[in-house]
């Protein structure tokens, strides 16, 4: 099955409105016509003006987090709906930070992620082990307990509605990169484990590498079978970077 490559640019916490718009100036003019899809994730600070700036280009806007409650007092959160008025296109869920940091849990994630598709939002799941769980062999005892938790929720019909990034706890941010193998072989796993859910849809999911992803290792990640774009971080932050893997993958 073809699968549409998609590219997601991670911000965390850079880039306010200013130095976003900045950014659009230098990028927009760079994306193809025709090619993979392309996501921002700014901050909640930027995500409107992202928005705006974004409108006139096909590329997509995600937030960064969201809550599962369409409304409540829940200070310093934001809900599905008020991410869809804003015209906003999708959410990350369940970034290793978010879990790690801010106490996420696969139970939070369970109630978030059919809630994105219930709004409209393509939700980019993100799941990975840490380097202690590799190193004891537990990859792929991880990913199972976080897609099949995670996505507990989910009619099998909408599996191929939601977008799964693969990232290895250890690779982000550290410079330090899974081999082709290692990503290959942990998108492969999560591929079969959709499978064990709906073989049709799973062939549909999109699951993306994220983890150090640069200019120079971009296209041997991106030819792997069963990886089907990237959520990019630090190189996400220059449009040139960006930019080039976009390239890589069209």
């Amino acid at each position: 099955m073809s699968r549409v490559p998609l590219l997601a640019a991670n911000w965390k916490m850079f880039k306010g409105p200013a130095s976003a718009g900045e950014f659009l100036d230098a990028f927009l003019p760079t994306v193809p016509e025709d090619g993979p899809e392309i996501v921002i994730c700014p901050s909640f600070a930027s995500l409107t003006a992202v928005i705006e700036g974004c409108a006139e280009s096909r590329v997509e806007v995600a937030a960064q987090n969201m809550h599962f409650d369409e409304e409540g007092p829940f200070t310093g959160e934001v809900s599905p709906s008020m991410l869809v008025e804003i015209g906003a296109d999708g959410v990350v869920l369940g970034h290793s930070e978010r879990r790690a940091l801010f106490g996420e849990t696969d139970e939070d994630l369970a109630r978030k992620v059919p809630r994105a598709l219930e709004a409209g939002l393509t939700p980019l799941l993100c799941v990975g082990e840490t380097e202690s769980e590799r190193r004891a062999s537990d990859t792929e005892a991880v990913l199972s307990r976080q897609v099949l938790s995670d996505l507990a929720e989910v009619h099998d019909s909408d599996l191929a509605r939601v977008v799964i990034a693969y990232e290895p706890i250890w690779a982000i941010g550290t410079g330090l990169t899974a081999t082709p193998e290692q990503a290959g072989e942990a998108a492969s796993f999560i591929r079969d484990l959709l499978r064990s859910r709906d073989p049709g849809q799973a062939e549909a999911v999109r699951i993306l590498y994220g983890g150090s992803v640069k200019p120079a290792n971009a296209t041997e990640l991106l030819g792997l079978d069963d990886v089907d774009g990237a959520l990019v971080g630090g190189a996400s932050l220059e449009p040139g970077d960006f930019a080039a893997i976009v390239a890589a993958a069209s």
